[in-house]
């Protein structure tokens, strides 16, 4: 069979397995075809129509022609040039939005500083424990290097160190909704900034493991609904224009809190003791974290609401509100008021008598998004690096100032190495990073463990361990780190991208909660040889299963991404792995061989 006869098999198949699911799931594709826009093929006169009662019916009877100018633009926002509706001055207005994006409102600009450090307050979260692994063992009795309980001491650091990730996994994240729907945006964020506060205080003044762990364990709850909330308070709140990088922007300045924690260790490692308190620079390490936290819980309500929440609460009035603070112009506000309304009340319709969590598996288009958003939330090993390089570089034999300033320079160069993400993720795709970056990475923490192997007294010992450490993180920060949430919060379909959100992030914290808690145990049975050889074969894993089963999703419209997610699972990977091998013989091996068939019919995904 030929390729031309094969892609009209699989495009038979296609037609034919779509048609059997569409019934089977409640009409899966219709549904998002209604929310990609639900505005689509109403009449003008309709609309302003439809724009007057909303206006009237909501309390805002006195913009009645502001809502039905926004209604007409919100049908489609690049033809508002047609519109007679439209004064001069209004199509000025959003030739300004679409040539200047990052013209926005102060507050606009506020919130994002807010949403940055939460995202810093996270990271933070994560690395202070690394400088404290130096210290606290020995103090509470499960030093994994003591003769006699090495296995156990090696599980209860690892126990302690991953506590914060158990509790996402198995009850923080889960509250991501409930929390939401009764506290909103602001008051989910405030609560979890409250609780990483307290919570950093706490792991200061502990005075056993199991105290630690207990403390830790609750640090979970700050950590798992802040990582799931913040993204979507930044989305809801931002322009179209700007919102992927907005989006993006958690990664990055999580990359820099983690860098932050690391400046923490380093600040406080020589602290000494003080009278009846032992370990105070360690306490004080573990506690710098709840600062920032401490500046979140001061500033969150100054910023505005998340006006779709509002929406959801019928408090339109308060949603319009908060829309004159985050845009340009009240024009603005009532587009993007009015569609919001329209998408929720499309989205009301379709959760009625619906179990959205059991949709992410029993509907094919959603199961297949939600095998890819597991996928990328896959381990690559950077979160043993940035709990335990301390303990790392130590093995290396690094002195323990040397251990910390080593890390540091592993933190900033993950923050550094951040930002090419912000372009090459919309150009050279999300897809095409993991499957360049997974190989890489397996290289470098190979590299990495070799480098044990060249003696001590050898000075390209330290060099190589820390420079196989360091291109790890070059090819971890624009790939592996900020591919995952920005993957995720678009593979689902609008109806369940919140549910699908939640258990994709929790299927990522519970992945660091196993690396945790194992690194050390594999530590002190595999040595760093085979803990990193371990750690680069789940990578070289990591990119067949990427190869395999998750599709491009850059740059798709709704309706381009349910043809893509709607290709059945094992036409998709059999496709990709005749795909792979057609390019080791083309680029590889260099022979001639002809061009490769498209697997979708859309011109921008033809050529993935």
């Amino acid at each position: 069979m030929d390729y031309t006869q094969k892609r009209a098999h699989v495009s038979h198949f296609e037609h034919a397995h779509r048609s059997s699911q569409l019934s089977a799931a409640g009409s899966a594709e219709d549904i998002n075809a209604k929310l990609a826009n639900p505005l689509a093929g109403i009449s003008h006169e309709q609309l302003i129509l439809d724009a007057a009662a909303f206006a009237k019916l909501h309390g805002l009877g006195k913009h009645v022609e502001l809502f039905q100018k926004g209604a007409l633009v919100a049908q489609d926002p690049l033809k508002f040039d047609a519109l007679s509706l439209l004064t001069s001055e209004d199509k000025e207005i959003l030739r300004s939005e679409l040539s200047n994006r990052w013209k926005q409102p102060k507050m606009l600009y506020y919130l994002v500083i807010l949403c940055s450090v939460a995202a810093a307050v996270q990271g933070m979260d994560e690395t202070v424990i690394n400088g404290a692994n130096l210290f606290y063992p020995q103090q509470f009795g499960i030093d994994p290097k003591s003769p006699g309980n090495e296995s156990r001491s090696q599980w209860l650091m690892g126990l302690v160190g991953s506590a914060p990730y158990l509790c996402c996994a198995v009850f923080g994240c889960w509250l991501t909704d409930p929390l939401n729907r009764w506290l909103g945006r602001r008051g989910t964020i405030f609560v979890t900034a409250t609780f990483s506060f307290l919570t950093c205080i706490w792991q200061g003044l502990t005075n056993s493991w199991q105290h630690l762990f207990v403390a830790r364990f609750f640090l979970g709850i700050g950590i798992g609904p802040k990582s799931s909330t913040v993204p979507v308070y930044a989305a809801e709140c931002a322009p179209p224009a700007i919102r992927g990088a907005l989006v993006m922007m958690w990664q990055t300045w999580t990359a820099f809190g983690i860098m932050l924690g690391f400046v923490s260790d380093l600040i406080f490692f020589r602290v000494p003791n003080k009278p009846h308190v032992t370990g105070l620079n360690w306490r004080l390490m573990l506690a710098s974290a709840g600062a920032p936290a401490l500046l979140i819980m001061t500033q969150v309500f100054f910023c505005p609401e998340s006006p779709r929440w509002y929406i959801s609460k019928g408090k339109y009035a308060q949603a319009y509100d908060s829309l004159l603070k985050l845009r340009n112009h009240p024009l603005q506000a009532a587009r993007d008021l009015y569609y919001m309304h329209i998408l929720l009340e499309e989205e009301k319709k379709i959760q009625r008598n619906r179990n959205r969590f059991l949709e992410l598996f029993t509907v094919p288009r959603n199961r297949r998004a939600t095998l890819a958003s597991f996928i990328v939330m896959f381990f690559c090993g950077v979160n043993v690096i940035a709990y335990y390089s301390a303990t790392i570089f130590s093995e290396a034999n690094f002195n323990e100032t040397q251990a910390l300033l080593a890390s540091f320079g592993f933190g900033a160069i993950n923050f550094v190495f951040a930002f090419p993400a912000i372009y090459t993720i919309d150009t050279f795709g999300r897809r095409n990073l993991l499957l360049t970056t997974f190989p890489l990475m397996a290289v470098f923490l190979l590299m990495t463990g070799f480098a044990f192997w060249i003696p001590q007294d050898n000075k390209a010992h330290l060099a190589v361990v820390a420079l196989g450490i360091y291109l790890f993180g070059m090819a971890y920060s624009p790939g592996e780190g900020p591919v995952p949430f920005t993957y995720s919060a678009e593979a689902f379909p609008l109806y369940v991208r919140d549910i699908g959100m939640s258990a994709a992030t929790a299927v990522l914290w519970f992945f660091n909660f196993i690396i945790s808690i194992t690194f050390p145990r594999l530590l002190g049975a595999f040595k760093p040889q085979g803990v990193f050889g371990w750690y680069a074969a789940w990578n070289i894993i990591g990119f067949f299963a990427v190869l395999l089963f998750v599709p491009e999703t850059k740059a798709l419209s709704l309706e381009e991404l349910d043809q893509v997610f709607s290709v059945p699972t094992h036409i998709h990977a059999s496709y990709q792995l005749r795909s792979f091998t057609w390019r080791i013989r083309k680029y590889v091996l260099r022979k001639n061989e002809g061009d490769f068939p498209p697997l979708y019919s859309h011109k921008s995904v033809a050529k993935v």
